[in-house]
């Protein structure tokens, strides 16, 4: 949506009452900090105006919403408008979702094996890998970051969708698209990377590195700079990173539940909290 500033409020505000009465009257906005202000953005100067009215009657956000309650919209309508104000953060989930079509969730390994991190050949029932610096030779750049896109099974695809749907409308709202955009691709750069260096030529993907990524980064900067839009569920962090040490445990392939990319999880995590302590100290400094 086009950017157009509603209000700018000092940091120390706390904007969340505010922000959940927009959220509940299905308004599209984002919230971001700029030169010591907390900026909330809309969509177009109309709606900028209705905002900077309600503001004057309910800067809290108290009983607005049953003063004004917001038309129930339709299932189709809802999710069309979810998808419209986190445009980033759906976009990668599209593009996860097309790469499983196109690849068969890993089964097809004639499309597989543009996107892994090395290419290979299936021979029999044997997989030979090429180097991987001779694709990137061939100009074949995107293979460091693809494997994210990679999910084997709708498990998989489901679980690794659902988080990074939750955690990256957060970043997305807080820091804008390019931003998570740009976390994101930093974050499998590293742990397509570490994964590689770890287990060498194998079939690996996911988001989950990136997933433990964003975690790490919120987890990080809201420490530093508290807001909002970083406060997770309560339980959250706690569950992810006993899952991750379950799986550094070796449990889960004990089980027969397949290969964990553990190095992929550890790197991402270690660089979204690297990010995070940086852009947590960047917001505290301008605070």
């Amino acid at each position: 949506m086009s950017a157009v500033a509603a209000l700018r409020r000092p940091l120390q505000e706390d904007l969340s009452g505010f922000v959940g009465l927009l959220r509940h009257l299905q308004v599209p906005h984002r919230v971001s900090e700029e030169r010591g202000e907390q900026v909330l953005w809309v969509s177009a100067e109309p709606v900028a105006e209705q905002v900077r009215e309600l503001y004057l009657r309910y800067p809290q956000g108290d009983m607005a919403a049953e003063l004004l309650p917001a038309p129930a919209p339709s299932a189709a309508a809802g999710a069309l408008q979810q998808l419209t104000t986190s445009p980033t953060t759906s976009l990668v989930l599209i593009l996860a979702l097309l790469v499983a079509l196109f690849t068969r969730l890993g089964d097809d390994y004639g499309a597989l094996r543009w996107l892994t991190f090395q290419d290979f050949r299936v021979d029999a029932s044997y997989i030979y890998f090429s180097p991987w610096l001779e694709g990137l030779h061939n100009g074949q750049w995107w293979r460091l970051v693809s494997p994210a896109l990679i999910h084997f099974g709708v498990l998989h695809l489901a679980m690794n969708g659902m988080w990074y749907w939750e955690l990256g409308r957060r970043i997305e709202a807080r820091q804008g698209g390019l931003q998570l955009l740009g976390l994101s691709l930093l974050i499998a750069l590293l742990s397509n990377l570490a994964q590689f260096w770890f287990s060498g030529p194998s079939l690996f993907g996911g988001l989950s590195g990136v997933l433990y990524g964003l975690l790490g980064y919120c987890w990080i900067f809201q420490l530093l700079a508290p807001t909002p839009a970083y406060r997770l569920p309560r339980g959250v962090l706690g569950m992810m990173l006993v899952w991750l040490l379950v799986c550094l445990s070796g449990v889960i392939d004990t089980l027969g539940f397949g290969s964990i990319a553990n190095a992929a999880h550890v790197s991402g995590l270690l660089a979204g909290c690297a990010t995070g302590l940086l852009g947590g100290a960047l917001a505290r400094v301008r605070r």
